[in-house]
């Protein structure tokens, strides 16, 4: 397993997953509606590393398995939002956690950041008991400003890691 950037040749595999309902399930966002043109469009939106880092799971023969994120970075604050998904023969596989773990790496080794967050729907019930079983504890110490971009979303759970926090 690795991260790389993510390529032209990753987006039927996205695809894929997008239009999967036992993945799409408990995600925010009309993943159905995408089209192979907007996983290419969203993949060559990822080239530019500002404010979103978006990168490839792939299989040591490099086969696409999903995507991990660091989104809406702040630089000021040190901090992002996590995001991950990983097509349906990926899961239980170990691609979740090794994605998980490398991206956070990442954002503190790499990327100098000093806090990961994200959240999840309490209805999300495979991602809740990944996290659960990884030991991520949930945090209620979220800004204001973040919060208000889940406004239309009142049964979320967040989480967060903290630099030197993870083992």
């Amino acid at each position: 397993m690795k991260l790389r950037k993510l390529e032209t040749k990753d987006a039927p595999f996205m695809l894929e997953w997008m239009h999967d309902e036992n993945v799409v399930c408990g995600l925010r966002g009309n993943f159905k509606e995408k089209t192979l043109d907007d996983c290419i469009a969203f993949i060559n939106s990822a080239k530019k590393i500002e404010d979103n880092i978006h990168l490839a799971i792939v299989t040591d023969a490099d086969e696409y398995m999903g995507t991990v994120s660091l989104k809406d970075i702040d630089r000021k604050e040190q901090s992002a939002e996590f995001a991950i998904t990983v097509r349906k023969s990926a899961m239980g596989q170990g691609y979740s956690w090794y994605g998980m773990r490398e991206i956070i790496r990442k954002a503190f080794e790499e990327y100098g950041l000093a806090c990961v967050y994200w959240c999840v729907s309490e209805q999300n019930e495979r991602a809740v008991k990944f996290y659960n079983k990884h030991g991520f504890g949930r945090t209620s110490d979220i800004s204001a400003s973040i919060q208000a971009r889940y406004k239309d979303m009142n049964d979320l759970l967040w989480y967060e890691v903290k630099k030197n926090s993870i083992k």
